[in-house]
């Protein structure tokens, strides 16, 4: 009966998960952007989002990248580029997601910083971490979010999570929360 609970739980967070709505990627200081300009090779480049999150880019000179999605930077190249080129087909790709960070820190296994590489969870924050030492607080884990300006703070109980309880606590990890576990 033990082992059906826990399939149980899997087969939920894993609708829960694809109820979501993903966000649309937004461009951070460190990613490293794949440009191709159709039938341009020298519009065809490898660029790296500065810290003051602009890119270079030739006869465009300096363009904000850093808040954009990949779709944005495509079309503000392409509109720039009409003056040099006819019919500019800009493809923007992010090859290293470099600015998208979680952090874990606590009565982990292995705390630290973590590649948000895709869609996580709470609970796969915590595999991720290698689980939990043995005086782990597993019902008063705290993730930090800043939202709008604002420091925001979600209460976690594992162990409700993992009895089928408290699924709504499993949320979706985003770029630089912090997740405690005392």
């Amino acid at each position: 009966m033990k082992k059906m609970g826990c399939i149980l739980i899997f087969l939920l967070v894993g609708f829960l998960q694809n109820v979501a709505v993903a966000e649309e990627y937004r461009i951070g200081s460190g990613d490293a952007l794949e440009i191709l300009t159709w039938k341009e090779p020298d519009f065809t480049r490898e660029v790296l989002v500065r810290m003051d999150g602009k890119i270079t880019f030739p006869l465009l000179n300096d363009i904000q990248a850093a808040g954009l999605s990949p779709m944005q930077i495509k079309k503000n190249i392409e509109s720039g580029l009409k003056n040099f080129v006819d019919g500019p087909s800009v493809t923007v790709t992010v090859k290293n997601p470099a600015s998208q960070k979680f952090y874990i820190l606590g009565e982990v296994m292995r705390t630290g910083e973590y590649p948000l590489l895709k869609e996580l969870t709470i609970l796969q924050a915590f595999a991720i971490a290698g689980g939990f030492t043995e005086w782990a607080s597993k019902k008063e884990i705290v993730l930090f979010r800043k939202e709008n300006g604002r420091e925001k703070i979600i209460t976690i109980n594992y162990k409700e999570i993992v009895k089928g309880k408290g699924l709504d606590q499993n949320v979706i990890i985003k770029t630089n929360d912090t997740i405690v576990v005392p």
